[in-house]
């Protein structure tokens, strides 16, 4: 029998779940709204974000890149409702997806890959002392050896709202180029520390940085691989200076990381329209996905005027800034390691031995990916 008390319940509950939902959607008369809405407005009054950092070597640079303002509407409660990004340009999705911020710190990640985890009986034994390196240099981190078939599953996560990424990466013909490209996506969207599978770290990630230099300085730490000061370089290596991507520390989101992997996924896509990415064999591995284009694209980074002030200083940054260096260099948020740091013991080129005190990370330099006519080239 419905009483009166009862009566009264039920429609106080049914008038409290109509408030609900009501506040729940936006009506469809802010949905067209939000369609309509002009140019954002930067809370100072201007269109883009930028934030300022100190001049390095006479140079100022503005970080991050300048990107647009995404335009919003202030939605029910407050909420800010976004436009679709998915007709903006690739570098736009990236920059708004992943963000970047100088002033954090550098993630406590380890990043890497293989066929198989250290749990599977199939790791290869001569793997398992190089990976528990990192483990026990780094007790407070999280480190990951990510499989061919989890990495799948982190980028579509990752990536799900940004497609052309994803195609990019599943339309590459080669293990090798999937493995160069997934150390820079993971980068991008998580920051931290990704190393080759067989890489000894020799000294912890915290003692890589020169003391003086302030970690909110800093979003990118890379090495050189090769500063070949002879007349044949040409013939081993693909750039005068060639920096290393077998070890790289980034915060996430960092210009140099959006556009390397702008510039993969645009060039990949473009050869699977005109069907050429057969066309990509071993040989152009180092020019389309490994430390050419890695090393090409932080030059152009260096040279950057959304960055870098480039009225100031001694013209463009080139690779005779850091041929035969033995001592870090800092250009802008970028700190760039002598061939010592990441490349010990190769005996040659100027680089140190494992005890030297700048060799942070051996490189046992298998070459996983080459055939085995083909490992240990250029040593």
């Amino acid at each position: 029998m419905l009483t009166f008390k009862r009566a009264l319940i039920a429609a106080a509950f049914l008038l409290t779940t109509i408030y609900l939902l009501s506040r729940s959607h936006p009506s469809d008369t802010t949905a067209t709204a939000l369609q309509d809405s002009g140019p954002a407005t930067h809370p100072q009054g201007k269109g883009t974000a930028t934030a300022s950092q100190p001049p390095a070597n006479g140079r100022k640079t503005s970080l991050p890149d300048k990107v647009p303002i995404v335009p919003s509407r202030q939605g029910p409660a407050g909420q800010a409702l976004l436009h679709d990004l998915s007709r903006a340009p690739l570098r736009d999705k990236l920059a708004y997806q992943f963000p970047y911020d100088i002033d954090t710190k550098f993630p406590a990640y380890i990043w890497q890959t293989w066929k198989y985890t250290p749990a599977s009986g199939s790791f290869a034994q001569n793997f398992r002392p190089a990976e528990a390196s990192w483990s026990e240099l780094h007790p407070g981190f999280i480190h990951e050896v990510i499989t061919d078939q989890v990495a799948v599953h982190l980028l579509r996560h990752l990536y799900a709202s940004i497609p052309e990424v994803l195609e990019a990466y599943h339309a590459l013909p080669l293990p090798v180029l999937k493995a160069d490209f997934f150390r820079y996506l993971i980068l991008l969207a998580r920051g931290g520390i990704y190393s080759d599978i067989d890489t000894y770290a020799i000294r912890s990630a915290i003692e890589w940085l020169p003391g003086g230099v302030p970690r909110e300085a800093v979003g990118l730490v890379i090495g050189i691989e090769a500063d070949p000061d002879r007349a044949d370089w040409a013939q081993w290596y693909s750039r005068r200076i060639q920096f290393c991507q077998w070890t790289i520390q980034a915060k996430a989101g960092h210009p140099v990381l959006r556009e390397v992997v702008a510039n993969i996924t645009l060039q990949t896509l473009e050869k699977k329209k005109a069907g050429q990415l057969r066309s990509v064999k071993d040989k152009n591995v180092i020019e389309f996905t490994g430390p050419a284009v890695w090393t090409d694209t932080i030059f152009d980074y260096m040279n950057d005027e959304r960055y870098f002030d480039m009225t100031t200083g001694n013209g463009n940054i080139t690779w005779r800034d850091f041929t035969g260096m033995t001592a870090p260099k800092k250009v802008g948020d970028v700190v760039v390691l002598p061939i010592t740091s990441f490349s010990p013991g190769v005996g040659q080129m100027g680089a140190g031995e494992y005890d030297d005190p700048m060799a942070f990370v051996k490189h046992d330099f298998e070459g996983t990916w080459k055939p085995d006519s083909e490992r240990h080239m250029g040593q």
